[in-house]
């Protein structure tokens, strides 16, 4: 009897520790290789009702500090994750971009999940409902777009809070496709607030020479340690910052020495300031090449040089929008051609051309490229420049290839409001190297849908090489 007895306990224990076992939350977020019915269910139902907006149109919502939740909320936006809080770079976040591979944009997600990698892992293509949520900055002015469950208020702003478990079940979805990440390839000095949320993949880096010997993350820092990667491309060492959190598990690795490629997602510091690459693991960098040695200027010589001073010469103007074009002009014997989209009194559209002759980039090696620019009347940079292997003459440009070059040390240039544009700026070494064979180089002034009507003045082309 007693034994019978016993016997019964023990079974109804077992019994009830499967049912209690049953009813706990399960944490495990597991890398599933299907998804659960729930959010199976969920997810067919917003792609057969809802509409989706493009990560543009999602940024758009969020204008001038005015937090905004969609008016119509059967919305969504597909992205796929960049960021992985596996070694704990991250914490309660993740990145989403476009496209999984030459993606044009990012967003962020804040949630109050951590380990997030285990669910949202790199590479998953995610899918949010943006009904209830809303989209502003997670900081006041750190010009970082968010995604959050809410928001709050303070004596500095209003920010968007994160996400609730609820929140995150319901509308953070995932499809049951893990796309694999392809790095977009970019220069240090080219990455902008526009790739920030990106996964990107920087080559012929190391970390600047005083931090031999020194690991990821600083012991004396509380939160995030900031270490100088510099480009050395060039005559000079172009800097970027590489931010690790003291919670990183790789914080007390050594920094590489050596030259090579890190892959790295783009973000910012805390307070919006500067741009910043965040790793998700150390596996993301690759420097075993011997560090680089800068180039000198006295090795090079200019192999180029025009000065217009004759005019247009073997220079072709053409235009692909507007009737206002560059043009030939001289001032007390200094040659220059002018762009303008200031006519009559109003801005205009204008996209115009100004394309060298034909240049046989194999005669040298390590061609740089140097700019005169003069500016009055500033509204903006209208300038752009670019080089192209198949152009042929007389044709449209729009019918060629075209590779933009230049755009960091253009947009360096000093813009000046006033009426006279007789001070020249030069560039920085433009960095033409890249270009083979017989090309030709092209100045576009495009005045972006009327929006910039600035007095530019090209005075001098020239390219140095070894």
């Amino acid at each position: 009897m007693n034994k019978a007895i016993k016997s019964l306990k023990l079974m109804l224990i077992l019994v009830a520790s499967v049912a209690i076992t049953s009813c706990v939350q399960d944490d495990d977020y597991t890398i599933p290789s299907s998804l659960g019915d729930e959010e199976n269910k969920a997810l067919t139902l917003l792609l057969e009702t809802g509409n989706e907006l493009s990560f543009a149109e999602v940024k758009a919502l969020y204008q001038g500090g005015e937090f905004i939740e969609p008016e119509d909320t059967n919305v969504y936006v597909k992205g796929y994750v960049s960021s992985s809080d596996q070694t704990g770079n991250f914490f309660k976040e993740f990145f989403i971009q476009d496209s999984p591979t030459n993606p044009t944009s990012g967003l962020k997600v804040i949630l109050n999940q951590v380990d997030t990698y285990n669910q949202f892992n790199l590479g998953r293509e995610v899918y949010i409902s943006l009904q209830g949520l809303y989209i502003g900055e997670e900081r006041v002015g750190n010009g970082v777009i968010t995604i959050g469950g809410g928001t709050e208020t303070d004596q500095y702003g209003t920010t968007v809070t994160s996400l609730n478990e609820i929140q995150i079940r319901q509308k953070v979805l995932r499809s049951s496709v893990t796309e694999t990440i392809t790095p977009l390839n970019i220069g240090l000095t080219a990455i902008t607030g526009d790739h920030v949320g990106l996964l990107v993949k920087v080559d012929n880096v190391e970390f600047a020479d005083n931090l031999a010997g020194e690991n990821y993350f600083d012991s004396s820092e509380v939160y995030d340690t900031q270490r100088i990667l510099q480009d050395c491309s060039g005559f000079t060492y172009p800097q970027f910052i590489l931010e690790t959190s003291s919670f990183a598990s790789f914080k007390n690795e050594r920094l590489p020495i050596y030259n090579g490629s890190i892959t790295a997602v783009v973000s910012k510091t805390f307070d919006g300031s500067s741009l910043v690459l965040a790793l998700n693991t150390t596996d993301d960098v690759d420097m075993v090449n011997p560090r680089c040695t800068l180039l000198d200027i006295e090795d090079f010589e200019i192999v180029f040089n025009e000065g217009f001073d004759s005019g247009l010469g073997d220079w072709e103007v053409i235009n692909t929008l507007g009737t206002q074009e560059w043009y030939a002009s001289n001032y007390q014997g200094e040659g220059y051609v002018r762009g303008s989209a200031y006519d009559d009194g109003d801005i205009v559209e204008m996209i115009s051309w100004l394309i060298s002759p034909s240049i046989n980039f194999d005669a040298n090696e390590n061609e740089r490229l140097i700019l005169q620019v003069a500016d009055a009347f500033s509204n903006g940079q209208p300038l752009k420049a670019y080089y192209s292997n198949d152009y042929v003459a007389g044709t449209n440009p729009d019918d060629a290839t075209w590779t933009e070059i230049g755009a960091s040390e253009i947009a360096a240039l000093p813009e000046n409001t006033g009426f006279f544009n007789n001070v020249y700026d030069a560039t920085g070494l433009i960095n033409i190297s890249m270009i083979s064979g017989d090309a030709v180089l092209a100045f576009v002034y495009d005045s972006d849908d009327a929006s910039i009507s600035s007095t530019l003045d090209l005075s001098n082309v020239q390219i140095l090489a070894q």
